[in-house]
């Protein structure tokens, strides 16, 4: 497996990441994707995908580091996605080890994300990787 942090101006964005993506984030089009990341290019977005042996986009982690008063920097994970055909094969534990490693060389105090309440199957996954449930997210939608 070998995993990639992609450029801002990479046509693999869309060509390989985007359709894996979509698989997390259905309502996604690829207009909307590249709006998404022109705005959260300045917010420090990244992407990163992970490629089987065979050259195929099986992962993407969409991701920036974030300074705040709690935890004062942190590596936060905006989407982590394997294709449902690659799952339980390493590919998101691979993801997860790369953004660990950016973290550390970030200087930050921990990689966070969060998760639906509904994906109980990627719950059991982040239990596996020694991710902790540490507080509750509140959301209030605005119409």
């Amino acid at each position: 497996m070998k995993i990639i942090d992609l450029a801002p101006d990479d046509s693999r964005l869309t060509e390989d990441l985007l359709p894996v993506l979509l698989e997390l984030r259905p309502h996604l089009t690829e207009d909307l994707f590249l709006s998404i990341l022109a705005e959260g290019r300045s917010q420090g977005l990244r992407f990163t995908a992970a490629y089987d042996g065979d050259g195929v986009c099986v992962g993407a982690a969409g991701w920036r580091t974030v300074a705040n008063t709690y935890q004062i920097r942190k590596l936060y994970v905006d989407d982590l996605v394997t294709t449902s055909a690659a799952r339980s094969t390493g590919v998101g534990h691979a993801l997860l080890a790369h953004l660990e490693e950016h973290a550390r060389a970030a200087g930050c105090t921990s990689l966070t994300l969060d998760s639906g309440t509904q994906r109980t199957d990627a719950h059991r996954f982040y239990f596996r990787e020694r991710m902790a449930v540490t507080a509750f997210n509140f959301e209030k939608p605005l119409t």
